[in-house]
């Protein structure tokens, strides 16, 4: 639970995304599908349509509880993805301000430098609460060694 240094900072690209959970989701999507399908084939008084809307609602169900597991943020040298249930953003990292990922918040929010906060959903503590953490740790470091522009430009007092 210590603070990540700054000499350890991950290898980029890197991917940020609730393993645990997708692991959850995408069991219980098939494992859904495979048993209304199932039940579907085995069900006798059942018309071909029928059957079909079965194997039909079964493929839904998979398709939303996919679409919750692939929920990433991705970092790599010229900035961060966030890819969410409904979106994707891609961002510089000029334009991160602040990685938040406070007691009790269901996923990383990013502060960002228009005044708005972005959810980051690839990285929440729902399953694996460590995991997340160290995540969020990870991302705020890179945030911070990468949101620095120019070193040279910031300190004038270094060209002699």
């Amino acid at each position: 639970m210590s603070d990540l240094p700054g000499s350890e900072l991950p290898n980029l690209p890197v991917t940020f995304r609730p393993g645990r959970t997708r692991a959850v989701l995408l069991s219980a999507g098939v494992a859904i599908f495979l048993v209304i399908s199932a039940i579907a084939m085995l069900l006798e008084k059942l018309g071909p349509g029928e059957r079909l809307s079965f194997v039909f609602t079964g493929g839904l169900i998979f398709w939303v509880l996919a679409r919750l597991a692939r929920v990433r943020v991705v970092a790599d040298d010229s900035g961060v993805t966030v890819v969410n249930i409904a979106s994707s953003r891609r961002l510089d990292w000029a334009e991160i301000i602040q990685v938040n990922l406070r007691p009790g918040d269901p996923w990383v929010f990013l502060n960002l430098t228009d005044g708005t906060s972005l959810p980051a959903l690839g990285i929440q503590p729902g399953i694996d609460k460590q995991q997340a953490i160290a995540d969020a740790r990870a991302l705020r470091a890179l945030v911070e060694a990468r949101s620095v522009r120019d070193p040279e430009a910031s300190t004038g007092q270094d060209q002699g």
